[in-house]
């Protein structure tokens, strides 16, 4: 039987990668499926590869307004959110001499700002037992060099999900973390400058993962559908690491 029928979600940068792979589970699972990015073309073609019970809403989840014109859609179309997976986000390499105030501003944006105001502006639509993931990672665990501001942001991503279990409680609305590894997805792709550059990349990557590869966006998009269903109805406030056991090996 599917997990999630008749279930309303949303999937925040859910035109490529882990996004998209979750919103295809999602819509496997029964859910009908509202996606954004901020790349209507991107977007477009996301919503032809689901085919059926998706629609794309196309938005910065860092600008306020889009995020209202995406939840009021939904309350027209639908009038409700079962499950949201706030996964859109953003990073890139620096170290801390070479931050710049934009650098810090726009992954803080991406990351936390618009991942905090997107659960903000969903809660009125959200019923007493709807699921709240959030897409964080495992360098919230680890310091790892050249990512400081990244690493950061999905520190706070760890944090604001403890508080929330508690402030959500008594609506019996679940909050949870999945924190993926390495995952072969476009972004990992674009923080190259060329082939060879991101051979080495991943090669450093698989290094340090005990199973010995990089993970599929669908792997991480099955934990996230774990979360968001009642087959983890007693679990609130956790981390869920997918990443191979490079965390706790």
């Amino acid at each position: 039987m599917a997990k999630l029928t008749g279930k309303i979600a949303v999937v925040t940068g859910g035109n490529s990668g882990i996004g998209l792979a979750t919103a295809r589970r999602f819509v496997a699972e029964g859910a009908f499926v509202y996606i954004t990015g901020r790349r209507q073309a991107a977007l477009d073609a996301a919503v032809k590869e689901i085919g059926s019970n998706v629609t794309g809403v196309q938005g910065d989840v860092s600008k306020l307004d889009d995020l209202d014109r995406l939840f009021n859609q939904i309350k027209r179309e639908k009038g409700r959110v079962d499950i949201l997976f706030a996964n859109a986000g953003s990073g890139d390499f620096g170290t801390l001499g070479s931050y710049t105030e934009q650098h810090f501003d726009s992954t803080f944006n991406a990351n936390v700002k618009g991942l905090v105001f997107t659960v903000q502006k969903a809660l009125p639509l959200m019923p007493e037992g709807a699921a709240i993931v959030l897409n964080a990672s495992i360098v919230s665990s680890k310091g790892f060099p050249n990512m400081g501001v990244y690493n950061a942001t999905k520190a706070a991503v760890r944090s604001f999900a403890r508080t929330w279990t508690n402030e959500l409680k008594d609506r019996k609305i679940r909050v949870n973390v999945v924190s993926p590894g390495p995952i072969d997805t476009p972004g990992i792709t674009n923080l190259a400058a060329d082939p060879e550059t991101e051979k080495q990349f991943k090669a450093q990557m698989i290094a340090g993962v005990p199973l010995g590869r990089m993970g599929e966006p669908d792997e991480i998009a099955k934990a996230v559908v774990f979360l968001a269903s009642d087959d983890s109805s007693f679990v609130a406030g956790v981390e869920l690491f997918v990443d191979g056991g490079m965390i706790q090996v």
